[in-house]
């Protein structure tokens, strides 16, 4: 099957996590797309496993047949899950761009300007696939899936091309806390290291990331008739609006870059009686990320003291560490292999401290090395999603060329 193909009919399962479902995975879409992915692998000869949580394990056994010969367990990882921002289904399509803004919805007037996308430039005389500028595109994580689904067909397809046993595997709700990859057991699943492909642009790659931890924030208020209220009614809202501008106003998402750390609070909903905000965090260096963590404790205390105990209260959750101190050392290899694979393959490598999370940083502090390779997609989360088929198929050749490149190390 075309790789284009592929991750077109990928995007048609609409797959969104859900927030608060209280299972895992969050939305059946997942497990429909886990079911039609382990029947693609038996199909491509593999030996399957469907674990619990919809998680799809396939093994494509080693072809190497001197016995002399070893080579790495790679497992090659993606999920099934599409961010929340959007629960609409995907209706994508394919234009051969020549330049210039492309419309994405004409009667919803939603433009994707070359001004405020100048990575538009890069890919002239491409094809992409984009939006109908209603719903995400899903190439965060679906681009992935067929790039792994591609190579895999291709070395079947390809005897010839020596490898070392391959693992396949699909995961759920990454976009809601990472979720799947917490599940997976990798004792069992007898991987070397691992990669995910949820970086963006061709070339980029990621052995940094910065911490992560939420606090769930609850505020009790006391109810009273307006009519009665003075001196009485306590309003939870309010204290969570004054919560919210007691933390430093300059360290949020949209004044922060590189590697400046930020107070996020992504959810506030409430009464006068009770009110609830979800409140991340985030720092590269463990010392910032503590010291963030503890100013967020500290506020509870005072808060405390002005509004009376208890009025707020905090339970922290972390959610992943910077995979960075899990690849060093003998772990720094399946870094190495990818750096040399790309500009093997002619890609200049590009790599980056990720503002984010992805499976990988869970696997790696479980004992998994995993770096973040290129997916080739951009403007995850977005309406203005698009991926350029030649990022795809790139994406795929350097997963053959890692898989060549560990037999020839050996």
């Amino acid at each position: 099957m075309d790789i284009v193909e592929r991750f077109l009919n990928y995007t048609r399962i609409n797959s969104t996590a859900v927030i608060g479902a209280g299972h895992l995975p969050s939305s059946p879409g997942q497990t429909a797309l886990a079911k039609l992915l382990a029947g693609e692998l038996r199909s491509l000869g593999l030996n399957v496993e469907e674990r619990e949580h919809s998680i799809v394990v396939g093994t494509l056994p080693s072809n190497l047949d001197d016995a002399t010969r070893k080579a790495p367990t790679i497992a090659w990882v993606a999920h099934l899950d599409t961010s929340n921002e959007y629960a609409t289904d995907t209706n994508a399509r394919i234009i051969d761009y020549r330049g210039g803004d492309i419309v994405l919805n004409e009667a919803l007037e939603v433009v994707m300007r070359e001004s405020a996308f100048p990575e538009l430039k890069r890919y002239v005389g491409d094809r992409i696939i984009v939006t109908d500028g209603t719903s995400l595109l899903g190439a965060d994580n679906k681009s992935a899936i067929a790039e792994i689904m591609h190579a895999i067909e291709t070395l079947q397809a390809n005897l010839q091309i020596q490898h070392g046993e391959v693992k396949v595997v699909f995961v759920p709700d990454e976009e809601i806390g990472l979720l799947g990859a917490k599940a997976l057991n990798v004792e069992t699943l007898n991987a070397d290291f691992a990669y995910t492909l949820d970086c963006c642009a061709i070339g980029e790659i990621v052995f940094e990331n910065w911490n992560a931890g939420e606090f769930q924030v609850k505020f009790r208020g006391q109810s009273a008739h307006p009519m009665s209220a003075k001196g009485k009614l306590r309003n939870a809202v309010l204290y969570a609006q004054q919560f919210i501008s007691m933390l430093p106003g300059g360290e949020r998402p949209e004044y922060t870059e590189n590697r400046e750390g930020y107070y996020w609070v992504t959810t506030i909903h409430g009464t006068v009686s009770e009110a609830q905000l979800n409140l991340h965090i985030r720092d590269f260096t463990q010392v910032g990320f503590e010291q963030r963590r503890r100013f967020v404790e500290t506020l509870v205390e005072s808060f405390n003291q002005l509004h009376g105990a208890e009025t707020v209260t905090a339970a922290y959750q972390p959610v992943y560490r910077n995979v960075a101190e899990h690849l060093q050392g003998e772990n720094r290899y399946p870094v190495e292999l990818a750096l040399e694979s790309m500009k093997a393959i002619g890609v200049e490598p590009f790599p980056i401290a990720m503002r984010g999370g992805y499976d990988g940083a869970v696997l790696s502090e479980k004992g998994l090395p995993c770096p973040n390779l290129f997916c080739g997609a951009h403007n995850f989360h977005s309406v203005y999603e698009f991926l350029p088929v030649g990022s795809l198929t790139k994406a795929s050749e350097m997963i053959l060329e890692i898989l060549r490149r560990a037999v020839a190390d050996r």
